[in-house]
């Protein structure tokens, strides 16, 4: 082959004018002559203007990294149903996503739910003891199973519940305000948790003819503030509704003040919220296909198969399972323990052993669970239950930052599901006059402002090294750091009831005649000391 025709063949005209062959158009540029010889038209190469930003660039390693300018409700726009599906598919079928909604339930409210505490003082300092206990008798009535559930299944802490699970499988939450004589109870209010579908994505209206603009179902005003919500009267992949043909296409305007609904805002302007495993769900979809291919494989490997081949060069596929059914008078061989068979002769045997899974199985499943539950937030041995390898010292510094990314959750969930609630319970029940004083007098609804005050307290943890961070708690109160109202509520414990407690077991030990041993010891220490002090008997 002469150079001219190596050169059309590797450098001809359509190769040189790809946008990925700039190095080849330098090195023709840099010889002179190589295109006249090679009988190519020039090509005149551009210089592509540098960014300032290196993820800025565009270049053969980033054409497919697409971009979009678009806003945070288009983006949603375009995936929330099908990401939202997909994050429902997942719950229902895959361990791990099972297993981490399970934890955001299990840290975010706990078993026991938020602790709800009055805070009503009378002069700073001076807590109004009679109207706090009042108050929080009766929302301990309201927040029983039938009572301020409308549908008489959950109780509130069960509702608290529902509402985290919604938020982060769908993620969004949506309760409606049942009022009045509806809501089947003394304090005529209830709430009624509805499914998120029922919030129709795909009604988009513009602000025109004096109308507000809706937004994926939610009505706006010019500022983005929710007015209403427009929400299908059935859910749209109801039976009722499959059967009947009515696919629950119209919709009923709800007020906002009739509706609490909320998300985890990622973007200025968003007006519904994404699941929180979106980032994560492919790689749980791949790593499910994965081991899902895996075990199929280790079954197949296990399952002794092979072949008989005959001298003629035919081959017949066969399993030596006992149960197989015989296909057109096929060779075949039942394997039993402890047996041999003689095969006819010309007939030989080839074992079909395929090695897989491979020895990285393991260290790849690990890899990838250790991506995936940095894209859920969580802690990489909590997600996976494995404690292998890990030591104490990982254990507690991975637990304490975990459960900072709990007490933010708790805080959002707080502020804006139950303190919502509790401006609903507080109207409620001074109107209905269910919050009575020890003399059976009624609070006022005219003093509304005064007696909602209040606090919930999420869940908290035990220490991870109870005998260092008690230790640490005790030096930090000694030193004027910490308050003994603040250790108590690291634990979840409301300090005043705490106090009542001790109190109540102290005077118990007294009538019973037991001391602590502790209180033995201090009792020995003082008597020692006074004894110590004595002028002695010589």
């Amino acid at each position: 082959m002469t150079t001219q025709q190596a050169l059309t063949t590797w450098y001809d005209a359509p190769r040189v004018a790809q946008k990925s062959s700039v190095v080849l158009g330098k090195w023709l540029q840099q010889r002179p002559g190589a295109q006249d010889r090679a009988g190519l038209t020039p090509v005149k190469l551009l210089t592509p203007q540098r960014r300032n930003y290196a993820a800025a660039q565009v270049n053969r390693l980033t054409q497919g990294w697409t971009t979009t300018s678009a806003s945070a409700n288009s983006d949603i726009h375009r995936s929330l149903d099908a990401v939202r599906a997909r994050s429902r598919k997942l719950a229902n079928d895959d361990e791990y996503v099972k297993h981490w909604l399970a934890m955001v339930v299990t840290n975010v409210v706990g078993p026991n739910g938020f602790r709800f505490q009055a805070r009503v003082y009378d002069a700073p300092s001076k807590p109004d003891t009679l109207a706090n206990d009042a108050i929080e008798s009766a929302w301990q009535r309201f927040c029983k199973r039938g009572v301020c559930d409308v549908t008489g299944r959950h109780s509130m802490t069960g509702l608290q519940q529902l509402g985290i699970k919604a938020a982060a499988r769908d993620g969004e939450y949506l309760f409606y305000i049942v009022r009045g004589s509806s809501a089947g109870n003394p304090f005529g209010l209830a709430f009624q948790q509805l499914d998120i579908d029922r919030l129709d994505t795909q009604l988009n209206k513009p602000a025109e003819g004096g109308y507000n603009a809706i937004r994926m179902g939610v009505e706006v005003n010019g500022f983005g503030r929710a007015v209403a919500y427009h929400l299908k009267n059935a859910h749209p992949g109801d039976l009722y509704q499959a059967t009947s043909g009515i696919r629950g296409s119209t919709h009923t305007r709800i007020p906002a003040e009739d509706i609490i609904h909320d998300f985890v805002s990622d973007r200025p302007e968003q007006v519904r919220g994404m699941p929180w495993a979106h980032a994560a769900m492919i790689r749980l979809n791949n790593l499910g296909g994965y081991e899902e291919a895996a075990v199929i494989a280790a079954r197949v490997g296990a399952s002794k198969m092979g072949f008989f081949t005959t001298p003629d060069g035919q081959a017949e596929v066969v399993s030596t399972g006992a149960d197989d059914d015989s296909d057109g008078g096929a060779l075949t061989m039942e394997a039993d323990a402890g047996t041999f068979q003689t095969l006819p002769e010309g007939v030989k045997f080839e074992s079909f052993d395929p090695d897989y899974p491979a020895a990285m199985y393991a260290d790849f499943v690990k890899a990838n669970l250790r991506g995936i539950a940095s894209g859920l937030g969580v802690a990489y041995h909590a997600l996976a239950n494995d404690l292998e390898g890990v030591s104490f010292s990982s254990i507690r510094s991975g637990t304490l930052e975990e459960r900072d990314a709990w007490t933010l959750i708790q805080e959002w969930f707080s502020q804006s599901f139950l303190d919502r609630v509790h401006t609903e319970f507080m109207r409620a029940a001074l109107g209905f006059g269910q919050i009575t004083l020890p003399n059976g007098s009624t609070l006022p609804l005219s003093k509304l402002d005064r007696f909602e005050k209040h606090t919930f307290q999420g869940r908290r943890w035990e220490w991870v090294d109870p005998l260092k961070d008690i230790e640490a708690d005790i030096a930090a109160i000694n030193a004027g750091l910490k308050s003994p109202q603040s250790v108590a509520a690291k634990l979840g414990l409301d300090y005043e009831d705490l106090l009542v407690e001790i109190k109540a077991a102290q005077t118990m030990r007294e009538a019973m005649g037991i001391k602590l041993p502790s209180e033995v010891a201090a009792v020995a220490a003082a008597a020692g000391a006074a004894a110590a002090g004595k002028p002695s008997a010589a």
